[in-house]
């Protein structure tokens, strides 16, 4: 009889074997649904920057050679288009990353395509809250606002906005440098756009900064829907010089669906840093931008006609 052979040249356990094919079967369908995710991705940003470029491009166009720029409301649409045309223009570099699932610039391009959906968002945000107060004011106090609803006014609060959300860039910018360097260093996959969950329990106090800005905003949102809805059913003998009423009330609707849609969403969803949640809501939240150009439509009176006919027609 031969002797029997020491323990450690016994087979591994078939268990073993079947531990590894699970792990490697499981990480397989990872990445193909990964890949699956980041195609359906890139469709979706094609799909907003296919239409939302032309929309956009089209309507700052028509607000600048048809409309004169002496409404407030039409010169907070300027303002919105060209924060929409910023986020368009950015969104190639999303559909590249997401159809090759590579990042081919640096670091500071990344940043800067990030900071640009975030402007967005909020310049968006108090763009449309804006015209939602001067519909407020031009429905409930249209002779009580004439002094502050003035052309000077309005670029002073645009200016205003475009200031603030610069300031703001500056210590977002600082965080977001240095946790794409701490990944890096740490040997963690770190790409543009997808980032692992923040290993950092601290969080700034900046951070904060756009989810309670956009629930302000909602808020303000509300209240307006609120009281222009109540001055148009109840007080009829001043809602009867209110033209469209029907596009007044639906303007206000729009807005209350694109924050409690797009904007809300996402800006709850990047407290998270999950890549799983949160780019599913920053492609909900960049439809915005093909969104906006009905509320310039329902808006302006006669938004087609040309800057002659409009006066005309309000003098007669």
């Amino acid at each position: 009889w031969s002797q029997s052979p020491p323990a450690s040249q016994f087979p591994v356990p078939f268990s073993h074997y079947q531990s590894d094919v699970l792990h490697i079967l499981s990480h397989f369908l990872q990445l193909k649904s990964r890949r699956k995710n980041y195609c359906f991705y890139a469709v979706v940003f094609g799909c907003i920057m296919a239409v939302g470029l032309p929309l956009n491009a089209v309507s700052l166009w028509i607000l600048l050679r048809h409309h004169s720029l002496q409404s407030p409301s039409a010169v907070f649409m300027v303002n919105l288009a060209i924060s929409d045309l910023l986020l368009v223009i950015s969104l190639p570099m999303r559909v590249y990353f997401y159809a090759t699932g590579t990042w081919p610039l640096s670091a500071m391009a990344c940043l800067l395509i990030s900071m640009s959906f975030r402007n967005n968002i909020r310049c968006s945000s108090i763009f449309i809250t804006f015209i939602c107060m001067d519909r407020l004011l031009a429905v409930v106090f249209p002779l009580r606002s004439r002094h502050l609803r003035t052309s000077s006014n309005t670029w002073k609060a645009a200016a205003l906005v475009w200031l603030c959300v610069v300031v703001v860039n500056i210590p977002e910018s600082i965080n977001f440098s240095e946790c794409l360097q701490n990944l890096t260093e740490s040997g963690r996959n770190a790409t543009c756009f997808e980032f692992p969950r923040n290993p950092s329990p601290n969080r700034s106090p900046i951070q904060y900064f756009q989810p309670v800005l956009v629930f302000t905003m909602l808020t303000i949102n509300v209240v307006c829907t609120a009281l222009v809805s109540w001055t148009l059913s109840k007080r009829l003998s001043d809602s009867a010089k209110v033209n469209n009423k029907v596009n007044v009330m639906l303007i206000f609707v729009m807005n209350l669906v694109m924050f409690t849609v797009c904007f809300l969403p996402v800006s709850v969803g990047l407290l998270t840093a999950d890549k799983t949640v949160l780019t599913p809501l920053v492609c909900l939240a960049a439809v915005n931008c093909c969104l906006d150009p009905l509320l310039y439509y329902f808006s302006l009176d006669a938004f087609w006609k040309k800057k002659e006919d409009v006066e005309l027609a309000r003098e007669q």
